[in-house]
């Protein structure tokens, strides 16, 4: 690389906006399958499991993805335990991510009406039952704006991988600065093809809510 931004830089750039949405689908699977497991834990009749959950949640929420990065990335090399700048971003997204899609969806569990859950004892099911079949269909709606509009948090956070070697978009504009010393034009770039990623979302988010928000069910449920 070096002299004018060219028809390179901007592959480079686009192989780097691939690999943030990659890391971000990574972050979104992995951290849906945990922070559905917290969103269970969150609301068990075990007392136990309740706060073991609650500590998991208020922990990660209270310490700075950077930080995550940092112990995944050099922390675990220090005890032995030898890990590529892939799977530490990796995994520290999803350890991430669980924590909030779990606050999340444990709020749109329990924001199903009251009625159905009463509706659903009424019919002698098992609380397995009852959460399958006539809690968590209700919850899936309710939940699906607020977890569109988090993805855009997990797409921005992804920039955090670049602290430790793992080249996606933000990474990528580092280097291509780094060649051509242009860091207003390379960023203003990078910024535009955030917010090409980013803005389908939260518009898709706000248009779910008013479609097909908490208020839409709770007037079907009545």
């Amino acid at each position: 690389m070096g002299g004018s931004l060219n028809a390179n830089h901007f592959m480079f750039l686009l192989q780097g906006a691939l690999w943030t949405v990659g890391l971000s689908a990574i972050a979104l699977v992995g951290g849906g399958i945990v922070g559905f497991i917290i969103a269970l834990c969150r609301i068990s009749p075990n007392a136990i499991v309740r706060i073991m959950s609650a500590g998991y949640v208020q922990l990660i929420q209270g310490t700075p993805l950077l930080v995550i990065m940092f112990l995944s990335y050099f922390g675990l090399p220090a005890i032995g335990i030898p890990i590529s700048p892939l799977a530490a971003a990796s995994a520290s997204l999803t350890i991430y991510v669980a924590a909030y899609l779990g606050e999340i969806w444990r709020g749109c569990i329990e924001s199903v009406p009251r009625p159905q859950w009463e509706a659903a004892e009424g019919l002698a099911l098992s609380r397995t039952q009852r959460m399958a079949k006539v809690i968590l269909p209700q919850a899936i709606r309710i939940a699906t704006p607020p977890t569109v509009g988090f993805m855009v948090q997990i797409i921005k956070n992804t920039s955090l991988a670049s602290v430790v070697g793992f080249v996606e978009l933000a990474r990528s504009g580092q280097i291509i600065n780094n060649s051509l010393f242009e860091p207003f034009l390379v960023y203003s770039i990078i910024a535009v093809v955030y917010f090409a990623l980013c803005y389908p979302l939260s518009r898709l988010s706000r248009r779910l809510e008013r479609h097909g928000g908490p208020g839409r069910l709770e007037l079907e449920a009545a």
